[in-house]
């Protein structure tokens, strides 16, 4: 197993949840009139409504270095999977999660006793 991996598939699975959600497509979100108020060749970063759009459409992924590579090669020149692992140790190392109620860890128990049963697969293996 390959901790991570893990942590890269989950960050590529909050990428796709986010990109799932939608963007509206609209006069307001394709900013209509202010292609016509600026014009083709404008400075569409300086308006108002660009500033608007990108705090409400915006998802910053923690593993992907979107630094000029002058930037990377400064920090350290890591991979996706090397800053992945760097979060697993940290997760791994810091992670308490709450413990699962009786009546749950006894569902999964029947659940598993009951599966085990029907493959004809005992406890004692």
């Amino acid at each position: 197993m390959d901790y991570g991996q893990l942590v890269v598939d989950n960050e590529l699975m909050g990428i796709i949840k986010y990109l799932l959600k939608g963007i509206p497509i609209n006069d307001e979100s394709l900013a209509v009139e202010v292609i016509r108020e600026i014009g083709s060749f404008g400075n569409f970063l300086a308006h108002g409504q660009t500033l608007k759009h990108m705090k409400t459409h915006q998802y910053f992924p923690e593993l992907i270095d979107r630094n000029v590579l002058e930037v990377w090669e400064q920090s350290g020149r890591t991979s996706m999977h090397d800053r992945a692992l760097e979060k697993a140790r940290h997760i791994l190392k810091t992670h308490h999660p709450e413990p699962l109620p009786t009546d749950v860890i006894e569902t999964i128990r029947s659940i598993v006793e009951e599966t085990e049963k029907e493959l004809g697969v005992s406890q004692g293996c």
